[in-house]
């Protein structure tokens, strides 16, 4: 029950902090929406809580001899609570590639009577040339109608899901209040420096690639050029061979063939020489040739 009740509170505190976060950005948004609010960055420090603020003129945000941070310090510590807070501005370097400024210009065209398709269109075109890999731009709210409606534009390309849209697509977001009714406005570009999984850079060959890749087609070559001198013995051997033992064939020819030696001839009584005589006969229908003459005793010549 104790562990529970720890993680319910370490939750809870969770839960605190990042409400207190949203509430801090939403009211420093709105202080300095005239100086181009472009982004929050809140990090904890063991001197305090630092907090760099993103503004696209940061001259406004900072007033004349600080007093405007000053006053913006000190209303962050009495309302939000927060230990010892440090703000610093920084200056946008390409207001175009900020979804935030861009959703804040576009929702200021839309208040002073832009129409949503001409204003979307003309913001597409300034971030596409201001070098984005893809910009994704949704208007919602009455936009022609008393109902309900949303307007797409879209240009290069963009990730809707999975780790490259959470780690290269910037999101910003505006409200426009028009008479009709709230136009909510959304604005997501593709980082100009994305990488993405599917991009692969083919890199030049280094010297010590070359240098190995040489020296293996030179002991290649080298060991090609032996395999063809063995070959070519080979076949010098064997073209001698075939002589010699043709020479070695005519000189046994050319003696003269030993005489088959005579049958042999075996002497037998009456009985003794039927039985051989079988035996042989029953031999030579097997296909065996034998050299025997029996001679039985008694035969009249």
């Amino acid at each position: 029950m104790a562990g529970e009740k720890a993680v319910q509170r370490k939750d809870r505190r969770i839960v605190i902090e990042n409400v207190r976060r949203m509430l801090l950005q939403e009211y420093l948004m709105k202080q300095t929406q005239r100086a181009g609010f472009g982004g929050l960055d809140i990090q904890r420090t063991p001197m305090g809580t630092r907090v760099t603020l993103i503004a696209e003129r940061p001259g406004l945000v900072i007033g004349r001899k600080g007093s405007a941070i000053k006053a913006l310090t000190d209303a962050v510590e009495r309302q939000f609570s927060f230990d010892n807070p440090q703000i610093e501005v920084q200056e946008v370097t390409n207001p175009s590639l900020n979804a935030q400024i861009m959703a804040e210009k576009l929702a200021n065209a839309l208040e002073r009577g832009w129409h949503f398709r001409r204003a979307g269109h003309s913001t597409v075109r300034r971030i596409m040339e201001a070098g984005a890999k893809g910009c994704l731009i949704v208007i919602a709210g009455k936009l022609t109608g008393q109902r309900h409606r949303r307007a797409k534009f879209k240009d290069g390309h963009i990730k809707y899901c999975g780790e490259p849209r959470n780690t290269w697509m910037r999101k910003g977001f505006a409200v426009a209040k028009l008479k009709p009714g709230v136009i909510g406005v959304t604005v997501r570009i593709m980082d100009p420096d994305a990488k993405l999984p599917d991009e692969v850079e083919i890199k030049p060959p280094t010297a010590e690639w070359l240098a190995a890749s040489e020296a293996a087609r030179v002991a290649e070559t080298a060991a090609a050029a032996e395999a063809a001198l063995a070959r070519e013995t080979l076949a010098s051997v064997a073209q001698v061979a075939p002589a010699e033992a043709s020479s070695d064939t005519e000189d046994v020819g050319a003696e003269p063939l030993a005489e088959p030696p005579p049958p042999e001839k075996v002497k037998a009584s009456k009985a003794a020489g039927k039985k051989l005589k079988k035996v042989l006969k029953e031999v030579k229908e097997l296909g065996e040739e034998v050299d025997l003459e029996i001679e039985v005793k008694g035969d009249k010549k």
